[in-house]
């Protein structure tokens, strides 16, 4: 456990910064599954299209970015610099991306 305990305990600003990505990401799923099953947008990524209006689409979308966080965090070992900074690029992304979704939400209720 200890080895494990160390091996994540080691830059509180790459850990935020892949809390945000994950909560981002999430975000993204629950309101894209959201709109889709609304009719009032779309899922963008052809691979998940075919998922968006089934119940295993959030698992998916949780999964995707968790094994992504972990990829990332084992970058982040060996190439801090690298690491961090293409993370803080997928939390200005997704940013937007919920953004968007929110815009579309609410444009559309007006």
């Amino acid at each position: 456990m200890k080895t494990i305990k160390s091996y994540f305990a080691d830059n509180r600003v790459m850990g935020y910064s892949l809390g945000a990505l994950i909560v981002l990401v999430f975000s993204d799923g629950l309101i894209t599954q959201f709109l889709v099953r609304s009719k009032l947008g779309r899922e963008g990524n052809p691979f998940l299209q075919t998922w968006v209006r089934e119940e295993v689409f959030l698992v998916i979308k949780l999964l995707g970015v968790l094994l992504c966080a972990l990829i990332l965090w084992d970058i982040y070992k060996r190439h801090r610099r690298l690491a961090l900074i293409s993370t803080l690029s997928f939390v200005v992304l997704y940013a937007g991306i919920v953004l968007w979704n929110l815009y579309v939400f609410f444009g559309t209720q007006a």
